[in-house]
């Protein structure tokens, strides 16, 4: 059963389903909110009642104000209530997962974890990727704790049969987010004309998922008891190459051929510290997915939404307030030296 209402009625019909996300309004929970909501689940927010102007929760969800890494605040915010599901976007180390197992055992009949497809096996032995390949992330610490917090559910859904299904999205994205190292500052030297970036040689392909994307499949794993204990990826089937990814943004943003410059990935990873491990542990290399799994757990779903139409969306949202268009002097300045370094030079 797919169809929340089907389940609802199923359990007599009196009540529609209950879903407690943690977190709610970031780039994958903000549209998995508006599809629970349209799909007619009852749905809570936990979070700090942080506002997001950009990501605004509909009006009938439902806010609990409390602190999820805070135990006395997270039970003051939940009271005695109980849910069908329970969702959380928002842990990322094994600790975090201990806290969630203690907190809703008990107190929901469906746990989803949030973790990512970046921790299968980097680089992959084989394409496409499925549920099965092996996880492991040598390079990437972000991925190796998705991983152990995995490891920690796996062993309590067979130990006491916690009621675990375990979800791992790919790069993700809504019209607020730029693919691309250097995000607004490189749609900017590609209007004036200025070379830009590209890691490698362009060519290694990279799997991008519009949020709403994968809110329609997450939706129909929820409320279902034939998905404890499973693992699925949510992805598109679209995987251009990043020559391509910065041709479609450039296009959406009026600039008819960029000035792309290839440069090795290490080089990159070098010159921009803080992003390194998400570079060499993840875009570095392809990443192309098999989603039989989901398209057999939701039938009917596929990802609907190409990166063309997509990077048209970005380019839009940037473009329709001039507060978002910042452009990072440090940026130019890094990639300045990158492109003089690794430029093409004439023979």
């Amino acid at each position: 059963m797919s169809d929340p209402h089907a389940r609802t009625a199923a359990l007599g019909g009196a009540a529609p389903l209950t879903a407690l996300f943690i977190g709610g309004t970031g780039i994958i929970s903000s549209a998995c909110t508006r599809a629970a909501v349209a799909a007619g689940f009852e749905v809570f927010h936990l979070n700090r009642a942080q506002r997001s102007d950009v990501r605004p929760a509909p009006p009938a969800v439902t806010t609990l104000t409390g602190d999820i890494r805070d135990r006395a605040s997270a039970e003051a915010a939940l009271g005695d209530r109980t849910f069908d599901v329970v969702v959380d976007f928002v842990a990322f180390t094994p600790e975090h997962v201990r806290a969630d197992i203690d907190l809703f055992t008990g107190r929901t009949r469906q746990y989803v974890f949030i973790s990512s497809a970046s921790a299968y096996q980097t680089p992959p032995s084989r394409l496409p990727v499925t549920e099965s390949t092996p996880l492991r992330n040598p390079f990437w610490e972000y991925s190796r704790n998705k991983i152990a917090c995995e490891d920690l559910l796996v062993a309590a859904y067979r130990e006491s049969g916690f009621p675990v299904t375990i979800v791992r999205p790919s790069h993700t994205y809504d019209e607020t987010s730029l693919p691309v190292e250097g995000g607004w500052t490189v749609i900017d030297r590609m209007r004036r004309g200025l070379e830009v970036v590209v890691h490698g040689d362009g060519t290694s392909n990279w799997t991008l998922t519009h949020h709403e994307d994968f809110a329609r499949a997450f939706v129909g794993l929820l409320g279902r008891s034939d998905v404890l204990g499973e693992a699925f990826h949510i992805t598109s089937d679209e995987a251009p190459p990043w020559d391509a990814i910065y041709r479609m943004l450039a296009a959406a943003a009026g600039v008819a051929e960029p000035k792309l410059v290839h440069v090795p990935s290490d080089a990159i990873a070098a010159a921009t510290p803080e992003g390194a491990a998400g570079l060499t542990g993840d875009k570095a290399h392809s990443m192309v997915f098999d989603n039989t799994k989901i398209k057999r757990a939701v039938p009917g779903w596929r990802a609907r939404i190409p990166f063309e139409h997509g990077a048209r969306q970005i380019i839009a949202w940037y473009d329709a307030d001039e507060s978002r268009r910042v452009v990072d002097d440090a940026v130019n300045e890094r990639i300045d030296k990158l492109v003089e370094a690794y430029r093409p030079r004439p023979l």
